[in-house]
């Protein structure tokens, strides 16, 4: 089992394997399509020249997202006394933010996402590139994972909706397994491959 802390290193991010189990601590933040547009087309597709109106809100995400986590995840919450508290935080299928998530690991120094069944070709060549890795977290098990959520810090962006904002959160031994690394090894592919290969098989009787 490796813990890893945010900020985690480059270092610490290249040591881990596919398959490899990890416990994450550390604060992290929630993001799923329209905040990964939202991400595409005010700073990375402005070159970090943000619209003047959102020049704060960059300067906050450079900070939370700088060697930290991104987790595909829109969670189900509760407010008492003006306090959050997620009550189910399962993850999100991760491959609807392909076309945006190598072009955010590069742009905020991004080193690990967290989601559920995997990511394509160019976001595992983006954790090659730039030292990333995706975790898969376990799909149906949204109110235990919730535990791991120990405080709710705050939240951005909620014009778009409790699902779609950015909550950055406080994680104490959230458990996820690597399954894409920085060396260019997808369970995920594997997993595919031999699937249509056994397929074929079956198929030709």
């Amino acid at each position: 089992m490796h813990k890893l802390t945010v900020p985690i290193s480059e270092e610490a991010i290249r040591e881990l394997k596919a398959g490899d189990p990890v416990s994450l601590n550390g604060v992290i933040v929630t993001g799923r399509d329209a905040a990964h547009k939202y991400l595409i087309d005010n700073f990375v597709k402005t070159g970090g020249q943000p619209p003047a109106a959102e020049q704060d809100m960059y300067a906050t995400l450079q900070t939370l997202l700088k060697e930290s986590v991104i987790y595909h995840c829109g969670p189900v919450v509760q407010q008492t006394d003006g306090i959050w508290k997620f009550v189910a935080a399962g993850p999100t299928t991760s491959i609807r933010e392909e076309p945006y998530q190598a072009d955010v690991i590069e742009h905020f120094n991004v080193r690990a996402v967290i989601g559920k069944g995997g990511m394509g070709a160019k976001t595992l060549q983006a954790c090659q590139d730039f030292g990333a890795v995706y975790l898969h977290a376990i799909g149906g098990a949204a109110t235990l994972i919730a535990e791991s959520v120990k405080e709710v810090i705050t939240v951005h962006k909620m014009e778009f909706g409790v699902p779609e904002a950015f909550w950055v959160i406080r994680v104490e031994d959230f458990p996820v397994v690597v399954t894409m690394d920085s060396h260019g090894n997808s369970l995920h592919k594997q997993m595919l491959e031999q699937s249509t290969e056994k397929f074929a098989q079956l198929i030709k009787g």
